[in-house]
């Protein structure tokens, strides 16, 4: 016989993040299984990623068929003038608004994208492997050479790092064992004064290695190899006292421009996974964390999906983004990216991760006012909004299936109350399913059109209460069906509108034990 109706409510659904690691049965009802083209808001809850401005006018011309806008860099120079360069197309740009073509070294040709670009001593420099180096002397449109000296040129490295006033690189074609500094405040001098170089083949701790990118964290230089990582003190004098000061042996970087400094933190792509160095407390203490171990399976998959695309993984590519306190970790052959909340680890460790589809970017850079602006195929653009450019885009949540503790009893729905706060004029489908079925019971309305819609299995009602600027609508939802486990989904249409998942209620008869 059946019991009483009961209320079971699913409190800020997907909360915890996306976890697709762990065996859904008995996993906190927070944890989602999909929860695409979101992010977790300020106050903790599922809500829709923000979409994108275009900022290009002339993508199209420029950039052709191309995969757009690889890199993009803010300068800022000593006397307060910005200027904005960008790569893609084989060509390097300056401009947002309007992409404008540099000046190059007569006979200099361009045969890949993957510039590394960075500010030093008022000037900006270009680095990518098998490219001779280029420099813009305080922001100039015209890039000449660096010096080269008696025959010898600077190293054509793939990574370039300021720190420690003077410039750094590495992995050069056929030499990936070497790291080479420039003169002090000198990032045009690669051969006099106190620039310098250090052989690794001797230091790493697990057999040879390959250097694959370069950090400065809390004061140390950090040399990332695939496996391992090396941690050097004494940069400020690298000729005299560059020492080895600890090691990390079997996690490295796989990526270079995963690497992202936090503040307190540094996270990069690693065979295990992001990886979190953690902060160094004391003398050698250098904690490692797999911030995604709640989605690694997954996206490993998608990082050696990468990497059987493109022959090597250099198109995948991060960001850190302070003001909206999530790091972005972009899989252009996948055609995902997964945003990861810094704010706080969950208990085990990890971050709270969603995914982000339809946004396709290839590039990622933090302006000076915290702007997060992206590269995509149709040049420059900038997050922000709630539209794709003038087009929706569909928010994914679905929990993991869950028995609500009652795995041996039948559940029989008989309503959902939604709780969401925004979704003005948002199409929106409620799915349900019974015992791991991915045929779902559907009812799709339209918040605030305030006609209710009927599809044959259920109907509904939806009411708005304002407090201040905030919409929360409460649609109410006929559900049928009975099973021991539940899947609960929603799939909106964001149309200008944000849009997030406060809580689920359910009223269901609990009835016999299977």
């Amino acid at each position: 016989m059946a019991e009483q109706l009961q209320n079971i409510t699913i409190a800020a659904p997907g909360f915890l993040g996306i976890n697709t690691q762990d065996s859904p049965i008995g996993l906190d009802p927070a944890y989602a299984s999909i929860a695409d083209n979101c992010v977790i808001d300020q106050l903790g809850r599922v809500g829709a990623r923000q979409g994108y401005t275009k900022i290009t006018t002339n993508g199209g011309d420029v950039l052709g068929t191309s995969r757009g806008i690889e890199s993009v860099f803010e300068f800022i120079s000593v006397t307060n003038i910005t200027t904005v360069f960008s790569a893609g197309n084989n060509k390097i740009f300056t401009g947002s608004t309007t992409l404008t073509e540099v000046t190059l070294p007569a006979g200099y040709t361009i045969s890949d994208n993957n510039w590394k670009i960075v500010s030093f001593n008022n000037d900006v420099y270009f680095f990518q492997k098998g490219h001779a180096p280029l420099e813009s002397v305080g922001g100039s449109t015209t890039l000449t050479l660096l010096t080269t000296s008696g025959g010898n040129q600077p190293p054509q490295g793939n990574d370039v790092l300021a720190a420690y006033g003077r410039l750094w690189s590495c992995d050069v074609v056929n030499n990936k064992y070497t790291v080479y500094w420039s003169s002090l405040l000198a990032g045009d001098d690669w051969h006099g004064g106190s620039s310098g170089s250090i052989n690794l083949t001797t230091v790493w701790p697990n057999g040879y290695d390959e250097v694959v990118a370069l950090a400065e964290h809390n004061n140390f230089l950090l040399v990332f190899g695939k496996r391992n990582v090396l941690i050097f003190t004494g940069a400020q004098s690298p000729s005299s006292d560059l020492t080895l000061h600890d090691t990390v042996e079997g996690t490295g970087c796989i990526a270079r421009d995963s690497i992202q400094s936090t503040g307190t933190d540094l996270l990069f792509l690693s065979n295990r996974g992001i990886m979190s160095l953690g902060r160094i407390v004391q003398e050698k203490s250098l904690p490692l964390r797999d911030v995604s171990m709640n989605v690694r399976s997954d996206l490993l998959a998608a990082v050696e999906e990468e990497a059987h695309a493109n022959g090597h993984r250099e198109e995948i590519k991060s960001i850190y983004s302070p003001v909206h306190a999530f790091y972005l970790l972009t899989l252009p052959s996948s055609n995902i990216v997964y945003c990861f909340d810094v704010r706080q680890p969950l208990e085990n460790g990890s971050f709270r991760v969603t995914t982000w589809t339809a946004l396709e970017p290839v590039a990622f850079t933090v302006f000076a006012d915290d702007s997060l602006y992206m590269g995509r195929n149709e040049g420059i653009i900038r997050y922000g909004s709630y539209l794709d450019d003038t087009a929706k885009y569909q928010l994914r949540y679905f929990s993991n299936p869950n028995d609500f503790q009652s795995p041996a009893n039948l559940k029989f729905l008989k309503k959902f109350n939604l709780t969401i706060i925004g979704g003005q004029s948002t199409e929106t489908v409620l799915n349900w399913g019974y015992d791991y079925t991915e045929s779902y019971t559907k009812q799709a309305f339209i918040f605030g059109s305030g006609v209710p819609a009927e599809y044959g299995i259920a109907e509904y009602n939806t009411t708005g209460e304002y407090t201040g600027s905030v919409v929360v609508n409460t649609p109410k939802v006929n559900a049928s069906g009975n099973g021991n486990v539940l899947t609960i989904g929603i799939e909106a249409q964001i149309n200008n509108s944000p849009f997030s998942i406060q809580k689920i209620d359910i009223h269901a008869l609990v009835g016999r034990m299977l």
